[in-house]
């Protein structure tokens, strides 16, 4: 697949870390997609659509889910000093994420692990997902 970044004066190093991004949020936006759809179907509504802030909210809390359970899931025991953009936690934990699929050799098939249980785990009654230590210490 060719580099897709218009900037192509960046070094190997820096267009290898765009392209890693740009997998990852592709398979974020995956993952955090097909969840409001399934939750959606579940309660008998319809789907997301693109210009309803509701379901534009609902969508980016799905995804800041699933990064604190990346973050949670595949962070143990590595330590990562990721640069963020900006001091918000989704920018924060995608950019852990990325230094994460850069280092680590497994990185690809945790991803998958978490993102199968993450997709499987029903929603509760209120519609959000069981916090990261009740599925910890098996609460909820």
């Amino acid at each position: 697949m060719p580099f897709r970044h218009p900037n192509r004066a960046h070094d190997l190093a820096t267009r290898i870390e765009h392209e890693v991004r740009e997998r990852l949020e592709e398979a974020i936006d995956f993952v955090c997609l097909d969840a409001v759809v399934r939750a959606r179907q579940a309660r008998g509504l319809p789907p997301p659509a693109a210009d309803s802030a509701a379901d534009r909210a609902e969508y980016t809390q799905q995804v800041l889910a699933f990064l604190r359970l990346l973050d949670a899931e595949i962070a143990a025991g590595e330590p990562v000093r990721a640069r963020a953009d900006t001091g918000e936690e989704q920018s924060r934990l995608l950019a852990g994420q990325v230094v994460r699929a850069r280092t680590l050799p497994d990185y690809w098939q945790r991803f998958e692990t978490v993102s199968a249980r993450f997709l499987a785990e029903p929603p509760s009654s209120g519609g959000e997902r069981r916090g990261v230590l009740a599925r910890l210490f098996g609460r909820g």
